[in-house]
């Protein structure tokens, strides 16, 4: 599913150039880090970037995973 819907291999699956628009969901509190890394299209392979930029590029859901007790 992961191919036919994205184009990339189960395990390189990446938010960025995919087949078809879908939604991306990220984690709120991601945006507090100055750098994330997400995978960049294949397996191993990571792009590092800001999660300001990510945020600006993906214009992901922010969501609430957990909550830290």
């Amino acid at each position: 599913t992961a191919n036919r819907l994205t184009g990339y291999l189960v395990g390189g699956t990446s938010p960025f150039g995919t087949r078809r628009a879908m939604p991306v969901y990220m984690e709120e509190t991601i945006l507090e880090l100055p750098e994330i890394y997400i995978n960049g299209g294949k397996r191993g392979f990571l792009v590092g970037m800001s999660s300001r930029d990510a945020e600006q590029i993906l214009k992901p859901v922010l969501v609430k995973v957990g909550v830290a007790r």
